[in-house]
């Protein structure tokens, strides 16, 4: 007798089998949906940062103390400027103060304006109000008496010509610019512009005009 067909019936079982047994197993309760979690195209998440903040008193603070102040109420556009008008730059600022503010203290005002300190050296006096830079208004020379000749100097056309002297006839060389004070100028305040040179006489700041 052959027993090729018992043999037949044997290699189907087996092949049955092992169809059977590739057969993913249902993890999700027969729905046959995949168990792969797509994340949310929305992070759920805002700009949690204020818009708007409320302006600190500044005045009489050191300009470093000022400032980090002023950015831990929300506020990082920051600026200074020289209140005495000498132009001088405020370079290490611990060694100055702040004797006024352009936004006025209590004011609600968007994070990304810019405040600006009027400051003074630690040790000086400061003034009532800003000192503000002269300008040559219309083409005309502008009163430069008293001013920085640093401030003096950036009040006219750069293509200027310009020589500064010192008032007290010692022919010290006038260095750092911004402290030297004008005495005198040449061409006097009023008279048109019209490309002549420019001199100035001028002594330190804690020197009297002659």
């Amino acid at each position: 007798m052959s027993r090729r067909p018992a043999a037949y019936a044997t290699l189907a079982l087996l092949a049955l089998a092992g169809v059977s047994a590739c057969q993913p197993t249902d993890t999700n309760g027969g729905n046959g949906s995949s168990a792969t979690v797509t994340a949310s195209s929305s992070t759920g998440k805002s700009d949690s940062k204020p818009k708007t903040a409320t302006v600190p008193a500044f005045t009489g603070m050191g300009l470093q103390s000022a400032q980090d102040k002023a950015q831990a109420a929300g506020f990082y556009v920051l600026k200074s400027h020289d209140a005495l008008g000498r132009d001088r730059m405020q370079i290490l600022d611990r060694d100055w103060k702040v004797c006024s503010q352009n936004v006025k203290a209590g004011t609600s005002g968007p994070v990304d304006a810019e405040l600006d300190f009027g400051a003074v050296k630690v040790d000086e006096t400061c003034p009532a109000k800003d000192q503000s830079a002269p300008s040559a208004v219309g083409g005309g020379m502008p009163n430069l008496k008293g001013k920085s000749v640093k401030a003096a100097r950036d009040a006219l056309d750069s293509s200027t010509s310009i020589t500064t002297n010192d008032a007290s006839g010692n022919s010290r060389f006038i260095l750092v610019e911004s402290n030297w004070q004008v005495c005198s100028q040449q061409p006097a305040a009023g008279a048109m512009l019209t490309g002549q040179p420019v001199t100035l006489d001028a002594v330190k700041f804690d020197e009297t005009c002659p």
